[in-house]
């Protein structure tokens, strides 16, 4: 059961798309918000203003870094007041947290006095970096210890989710969050298994049949052949889904470091959120 929700707070729209979810979930789970801002210290004490410093013979560099640290800061308490303002008006509670640090481990660190941990895809001092899918948002996604909810830049309520489901424990306890998030709104539930080998995926998909028969919801099922992250982007798509339930990083490590992981491309080519479970 989700009651206590972790929301990333800084000034980018991606964040702004997560308060909106934020907001819409704590509203139907009668969940509490925390909304975390984190002071990046990369931002303050980075290699860029060292090298500048050294490079010049000067010594102002310390005094520099804690005039940055005391403005980003204070324009993170206003970040936050203006986050703890708009809960209010939504009639939600809500609490906030200011940290100074990096900002994916705070962030991690923070997730474990929660039950769901919610981002946007990019930070604001992401704006400027290449891809879809923001540095920190990746690191999250990777060492979170509690599920994780990416959102992307448009808000859009939760209407039509799908399960990506590969018979994996991961993927189990995806399935368990999606069966128990979509009783709890009323909304159907699709389920996808893409698998190269049809007898194997239809097996698969008949044990996510067999588990979700006892929830008081209206399910789909499909099968659909080849690879896995091309399929389900595919069925997001053509369902017009608006949330993606996913076992998060279902391969090793070292497959993951050499060619990277179906989570990742999901993360990055979803046009709806992203609900990864651990």
């Amino acid at each position: 059961m989700i009651k206590r929700i972790l929301v990333g707070i800084d000034t980018s729209e991606h964040s702004r798309v997560a308060q909106a979810y934020g907001f819409y979930l704590a509203r139907r789970l009668g969940a509490t918000l925390i909304g975390l801002h984190v002071v990046d210290i990369v931002s303050i004490e980075g290699s860029f203003f060292h090298d500048i410093s050294g490079s010049l013979g000067l010594e102002p560099y310390l005094d520099f870094s804690s005039r940055m640290r005391e403005v980003l800061t204070t324009r993170g308490r206003i970040v936050l007041d203006e986050y703890a303002q708009s809960a209010r008006r939504e009639g939600i509670t809500a609490e906030t947290l200011l940290d100074v640090g990096i900002v994916a481990n705070q962030i991690c660190e923070r997730a474990k006095g929660a039950d769901l941990v919610m981002i946007g895809h990019r930070g604001i001092n992401e704006r400027f970096s290449t891809g879809l899918l923001g540095s920190t948002a990746e690191s999250v996604a990777r060492k979170s210890p509690r599920p994780l909810f990416v959102s992307p830049m448009r808000f859009t309520e939760i209407r039509k989710p799908v399960l990506a489901y590969d018979g994996s424990e991961r993927a189990a306890r995806a399935m368990r969050a999606a069966a128990e998030l979509s009783a709890l709104l009323d909304v159907p539930l699709a389920t996808i298994t893409v698998a190269r080998d049809l007898k194997l995926g239809s097996k698969t998909l008949n044990e996510a049949r067999a588990y979700l028969e006892p929830y008081s919801i209206k399910t789909e099922f499909k099968l659909v052949p080849g690879h896995a992250h091309e399929g389900i982007i595919g069925f997001l798509k053509e369902y017009e889904a608006d949330l993606l339930f996913v076992g998060a990083y279902g391969h090793s490590r070292i497959i993951e470091m050499v060619i990277g992981s179906n989570t990742e491309y999901l993360m990055r080519n979803a046009s709806c959120p992203v609900f990864l479970s651990r």
